[in-house]
């Protein structure tokens, strides 16, 4: 059987791929800061915060690694106007990226600060910083340079996982391939494109952070 492909009739449509290529990363953008300052405020919160504030953060932390992403999504879009609060798709994919990426980068960004020697922390508190000052300028930069990586392809695949949002019509990336698919029902060829442009788009974010990474926030 001979499978004839026809690519053009896909790429043709490169305006609409070229929008959600740019929906995508801006979800991905928004969400890696949100959801990261999010994850380093539970880190502290979990390692140095009072009793009840590490528990209330665990239960959320636990909740959110437990539970798939596209039923967190579908609780937000879907279950919140139940409670009379209607957001709009793009707003709805934001909130659930930086709740699933905080919960993760929690733990991770956690671990690397539990890794920080005591006698470290003891030498920063004898130099008259609060505790604050502390974890921001002594214990949180080595900390994020140990963990980099992981933190790193925690937000790729949360960029990755964006292709759920497509289900409450965000017009992301597979939302648009869905959509050329139905349109010339060139379904191989629109997923392949698809697939070669998240590709790109996982290199391009990996490089990209593991570039900015040691020059902005932890300065190797």
């Amino acid at each position: 059987m001979l499978i004839e492909l026809d690519f053009p009739s896909v790429l043709v449509e490169w305006p609409m791929l070229l929008k959600g290529t740019a929906m995508t990363l801006g979800l991905t953008v928004v969400s890696a800061l949100l959801g990261c300052t999010v994850g380093v405020a539970c880190a502290w919160a979990r390692s140095q915060g009072p009793h009840a504030l590490r528990w209330l953060v665990g239960a959320y932390v636990e909740l959110i690694r437990n539970t798939p992403f596209i039923v967190q999504l579908f609780f937000i879009f879907f279950g919140l106007p139940n409670l009379g609060v209607k957001l709009s798709p793009e707003v709805a994919s934001v909130i659930a990226m930086v709740i699933n990426l905080g919960a993760y980068s929690a733990e991770i960004v956690r671990a690397g600060v539990e890794a920080t020697p005591r006698g470290q922390i003891e030498a920063a508190l004898s130099l008259a910083l609060n505790r604050w000052q502390v974890f921001m300028k002594v214990v949180l930069p080595p900390a994020l340079r140990k963990v980099w990586p992981a933190l790193v392809s925690q937000i790729v695949i949360v960029m990755l996982g964006s292709a759920v949002c497509g289900q409450i019509s965000t017009q992301e990336l597979t939302y648009v391939a869905n959509l050329i698919q139905s349109r010339n029902f060139r379904s191989f060829e629109s997923y392949i494109v698809a697939t070669v442009v998240y590709l790109a788009l996982s290199m391009a974010v990996r490089k990209a952070l593991n570039w900015a990474g040691p020059r902005f926030l932890f300065h190797r």
